[in-house]
């Protein structure tokens, strides 16, 4: 599993950029997480519903694969260089 996160970086750059992106004028992504980081996900009146949610976990993962893949991809090289 690990080397399957670390050798497919190209697959998850591709879905962060099409996928984690999308719709493109603004992404999705992004109004979602100011959403979050501004406090009224959470708020009884205008808080966030389940798609709300399932909408930040679909265009996020991408992101994520791709960090935890990059992180993985830098930790191999400096345990290689050491």
């Amino acid at each position: 599993m690990k080397n399957q996160l670390k050798n497919n970086w190209k697959l998850f750059l591709i879905a962060s950029l099409t996928l984690g992106l999308a719709p493109f004028n603004p992404p999705h992504i992004v109004g979602k997480l100011q959403w979050i980081l501004g406090g009224n996900a959470f708020s009884s009146e205008n808080g966030m519903q389940f798609q709300d949610w399932f909408d930040v976990l679909l265009h996020g993962l991408p992101w994520l694969l791709l960090l935890i893949s990059a992180l993985l991809n830098i930790n191999s090289k400096a345990k290689k260089e050491v």
